[in-house]
């Protein structure tokens, strides 16, 4: 992943590949960070070859360079508008064709659109095509605050429809997002390849950390943590964490991530629908 601060841009650069995701806003500032924290995630599941994955910040001025050679342009960013927080929006490239005026902008004025009416002006004939824009209501943007709840349950909905729409065509077969499900009985169930590959020991340290629950593999039984049991002939295993979870959890099948850094399978908690 690239931070824009990090590394001097030449306007005569050319970053070619089929889908360029950006996501904008300020990590420091609370729910306005969602789209740094959603393009994280999505580096954390690998980026499939003819993609990039960019953290914009607020930088929106040099992501207008970024997007020249990109065929298709998915940018994340939060909102303002009174709304629910949590409320998505999807706004595809011909609805923001009433773009703001250039005139009197600077740098810390830059959002999505500021960065798109450039890039129009920057680019001219070599604008992207296909240009798609996913906005988060925020609930609260203070310095320092962590994403609250809803947006961050938001954030894993359209970190699903980017996988499954952009960059799900890119990534070769028998790799695509792992997804568990949450049994109504209080099991975790995980898939057969994704139990063999990730927890051949058949035990695991569940913990909740963060909206997430995190699913840590152990060696084997004699190492404590939970059991996981075989639930199917074909290999699906399950593991009880309804306690773990104090009872409440987000019946159904649902994404999840490996993370390589702590090796921990990481599944959101989203609330759509929570056992009784």
């Amino acid at each position: 992943m690239t931070r824009l601060d990090e590394e001097p841009i030449e306007g005569t650069e050319v970053h070619a590949c089929q889908v360029l995701v950006v996501g904008c806003g300020n990590l420091l500032r609370g729910d306005d960070g969602v789209g740094p924290v959603l393009v994280r995630h999505l580096w954390e599941h690998g980026v499939p070859d003819g993609a990039r994955i960019v953290d914009g910040g607020t930088a929106g001025m040099e992501v207008a360079f970024r997007m020249r050679g990109a065929r298709r342009v998915v940018l994340v960013d939060a909102a303002r508008t009174g709304a629910t927080p949590g409320t998505i929006y999807r706004v595809p490239g011909p609805a923001v064709a009433d773009l703001p005026p250039l005139g009197g902008l600077h740098t810390h004025s830059f959002r999505w659109d500021h960065a798109l009416a450039f890039a129009h002006w920057l680019l001219k004939d070599a604008y992207p095509d296909d240009v798609t824009v996913f906005l988060i209501e925020a609930e609260r943007v203070d310095p320092g605050a962590e994403l609250s709840p809803a947006v961050r349950q938001a954030m894993e909905k359209v970190i699903v429809l980017i996988e499954a729409d952009f960059l799900a065509g890119l990534r070769p077969p028998g790799s695509e997002r792992p997804r568990v499900e949450f049994t109504e009985d209080g099991y975790l169930r995980l898939g057969a390849d994704l139990a063999a590959r990730r927890f051949p020991g058949d035990a695991a340290v569940a913990v909740r950390r963060d909206g997430e629950l995190w699913l840590i593999p152990l060696r084997g039984p004699q190492g404590g943590g939970l059991l996981l049991k075989q639930r199917t002939p074909e290999g699906d295993r399950c593991v009880l964490v309804r306690e773990v979870l104090d009872d409440r959890f987000p019946v159904g099948t649902h994404p999840a991530i490996w993370d390589d850094t702590n090796g921990a399978l990481r599944v959101p908690l989203q609330a759509e629908r929570w056992s009784s």
